[in-house]
Formats: structure tokens, sequence, C-alpha cells
């Protein structure tokens, strides 16, 4: 089975008595409804519901790991120190560095008892962004695999999965450009937390334009980066890029008009198609006004 290494991923344990509130009152995982062996991503927002924060989150004895860009960490444990205010709630960083990620037959078959301990034990837990797409992939902490980091990468760029830096910019995008509202790491039903009021408004009003999009072309993409155009307008931006493959955030009203009309997509000045991820469910709007119905 592919065992990819991820040099730039660390880990936070958070742990005692009121660990379980203080997240969940905190964060846009539901944390409650999360399973013994499942991972999940979440973020921690800014009051004006753009992400401040990415990471994935699982279950880790009575308390919680999470995962997040090396260079996040520590803002991130700041941040939280700052929340936690008289809570009997312990932050720890990890002194174990990356995360290696894993898939394929013998991913799938280490399911059972022994994946409840977590990313810190034998097995790993079980990504649900990639289960969303019908792949058992696994995290677990530290290296236990050399394999190239760029089979990772095209894996995730094949289903519509996202990573920040390389694809969003944090403190720029909501969690519905990057479909959090569609793989389990936003929640509209568990009641107040940093930047509720903004997502739930986007979610109830249907106002959410910029969405994840997969990118194909004839020949290799530009750099991430490149603008996406149609007629000269700007759609999206091309973030990771895997030869004729990539990823993008782009407004799909104005794609699905672009499409409706025959009026071609360009990255750069390359001809590109623009599909969104099956298992979100969603589908381009023909025009604007269908966009907002």
């Amino acid at each position: 089975m592919p065992a990819v290494f991820l040099k730039d991923r660390s880990l936070l344990f958070v742990s005692g008595a009121e660990a379980q509130s203080f997240l969940q009152n905190l964060i846009t995982t539901d944390i409650i409804a999360l399973g013994a062996d499942e991972a999940r991503p979440g973020a921690l927002l800014t009051p004006q519901g753009k992400i401040l924060f990415d990471f994935m989150i699982w279950r880790d004895g009575d308390g919680y790991t999470i995962e997040t860009d090396a260079g996040q960490r520590d803002g991130l444990l700041k941040r939280l120190t700052m929340y936690k205010l008289r809570a009997a709630v312990t932050l720890a960083p990890s002194t174990e560095e990356g995360v290696t990620v894993s898939w394929g037959e013998d991913a799938e078959g280490s399911q059972g008892a022994r994946g409840s301990q977590g990313a810190r034990g034998s097995q790993g837990a079980r990504d649900g962004r990639f289960a969303k797409a019908g792949v058992t992939l696994r995290r677990r902490a530290g290296r236990h695999g050399d394999g190239a980091e760029a089979l990772y990468d095209a894996l995730r760029i094949s289903h519509g999965i996202v990573t920040s830096g390389s694809d969003f910019a944090l403190q720029d995008a909501f969690p519905h450009d990057v479909l959090m509202d569609f793989n389990g790491g936003l929640s509209f039903r568990k009641g107040c937390y940093v930047g509720q009021e903004v997502v739930s408004r986007m979610q109830h009003r249907g106002t959410a334009r910029r969405r994840v999009v997969t990118v194909s072309a004839a020949t290799d993409l530009p750099g991430t980066g490149t603008e996406i155009t149609a007629a000269g307008k700007p759609v999206g931006t091309l973030g990771s890029v895997d030869g004729g493959n990539g990823l993008a955030i782009v407004r799909i009203d104005r794609a699905g008009a672009a499409m409706a009309a025959g009026t071609p997509l360009l990255a750069g000045d390359t001809p590109v198609s623009l599909v969104l991820p099956a298992w979100s469910g969603l589908v381009f709007p023909a025009s604007a006004d269908e966009a907002s119905a």
C-alpha cells in the first residue's frame, strides 16, 4: 500500500475534563458526533466567518488530537490558549514531527478495534474527507513510510480535497469555499462557535458561490496561483497542480454561465475543463439567476 510521510504536519493534544465542551464551543467540527476511528476536518474561524486555522481532528483516548500544518501549529496553540481561560483543559504540542498517510487494501483491512487508538496508535485514524470520496485513507503520527509525497498530492487532487497554503490562503476563504459543508468539517446543528453566525447565514441564504473544482487540461497546467478566466474575466485561481490535473476555487456561477454559453475557460493561456467533486453533489448553475434560486 502507499504510505507517505508528510513532514510538514504537526500535532497538538487537547485533554482534560472539559476538553470536549471547550472544542465543541469553539471550532466548526461537531466533535460529539465524531466516531472513535474517524478523523474529521475542522477550522477555527475569525469572527467574520473566515478560516483562521484549518486542521484534522480525532479522538485520542479521553482527549483529542489536532493535526495541522507545521507552520500553523504554534499560532493555533496560542489562539486556543487564549480561549482556554479557566477551563479544565490541557493543551500540549507533540514532540513527534510529521504524519504518515496510507491508503489501499492494507488501510482498508486495518479497520477495527485497534484503529480506535487514533493516530498515535498502530493503525491510525480514518480520514473522513477521503471516505466521502470512497477512499479509505488513514493518518498516523510519525514516519512509517517512504512513498513520494507527490502520490498523496495526486490522490487528493483527483478527489477534490484541498489544503491551505497550496489551494487557499488562510483568512481569505470561508468554510463553504473549501466544501467543509459537505466533507464533515462544518456543523449547522451543534450551536454557537466562533464565526458560526456568518457561516449559518451563508448556508440558509444559499449565498456560497466560490467552490472547489478539479481542473484538467490536455497539456501540463501552469503553476499554482494562475488565474482562470472566461472571456477575459476572472473565474477563479489555480491551486495544487499535478501535470494536467489540478484544483481551483472558482465562482461556480461565472464558470457555469461560461460553460452554458460555450465560452472557453483558460488557466493562463491553457484551455481547461472544470468538474465539481462528485461526492459534493453540487452542479454548476447555468446563470447567476439560477445560482441565487
